[in-house]
């Protein structure tokens, strides 16, 4: 594998952005066509048929849209603060013609996602390849969220680069970190032990983290009963 293949997802996101369809508003990011199975295969150990998903910075909605044919049962309620994306959830959503894709919410974790959402509960909160290129309080935003959205014994799920034990997990990392904090201080991968901190200051407990492909991980928070 070269140090190109090493990359993030998240730093591959950064530069696929702007590879839209020029027939319509959906764009397709290849990261996500990468991570997507990967994710998929490891949510579907946690996601019951019947759940209600919120996601958080949901993207291009290839992701929801991946998981919604893997299990057309589920609800998903995407989310994304750009207006590009939201676009995009919204073409997939009509191209695909799943009324189970719910129309995207303009959300921001940094601006209290607790003061914009109905009182709707979930089964679960997804959020992909976002706390390493946002500021902290994103992440204490998005803890605060699920602790008042999720149901109990519901789950938050996080996927993307971290450190553990204050240490990157391959030397591409360590460089996609530098980069990132060079474009803005308050972004970087973030610790595992520091997200699980803040997550139990709103009663979700760090369950289970699962090694991805690519030098990323998925971490699993329980909603405490």
């Amino acid at each position: 594998m070269t140090e190109s293949e090493e990359m993030s997802d998240g730093e591959r996101e950064n530069t696929s952005r702007d590879n839209k369809n020029v027939e319509d508003a959906r764009l397709f990011f290849p990261s996500t066509a990468r991570n997507r199975e990967p994710i998929f295969q490891l949510l579907s150990q946690y996601l019951k048929p019947d759940d209600h998903v919120l996601e958080i910075g949901s993207g291009s909605g290839e992701l929801a849209v991946h998981l919604l044919s893997k299990i057309p049962e589920l609800t998903w309620q995407p989310s994304d603060p750009d207006q590009r994306s939201r676009d995009s959830i919204g073409a997939w959503r009509n191209h695909m013609h799943l009324s189970n894709l719910l129309p995207p919410l303009d959300l921001n974790a940094q601006d209290s996602l607790s003061k914009n959402l109905s009182q709707q509960i979930y089964d679960a909160i997804v959020c992909t390849n976002v706390i390493h290129i946002s500021p902290w309080t994103t992440t204490i935003g998005l803890m605060k969220a699920a602790g008042k959205f999720v149901r109990a014994g519901g789950f938050l799920y996080l996927y993307g680069p971290f450190k553990k034990s204050n240490q990157h997990t391959a030397e591409s990392n360590r460089a996609f970190d530098e980069s990132l904090r060079e474009r803005d201080p308050s972004w970087g991968i973030r610790d595992v032990s520091d997200v699980e901190s803040e997550a139990a200051n709103y009663g979700l407990c760090l369950e289970k983290v699962h090694d991805m492909p690519a030098n990323n991980f998925s971490l699993i928070f329980r909603k405490e009963l």
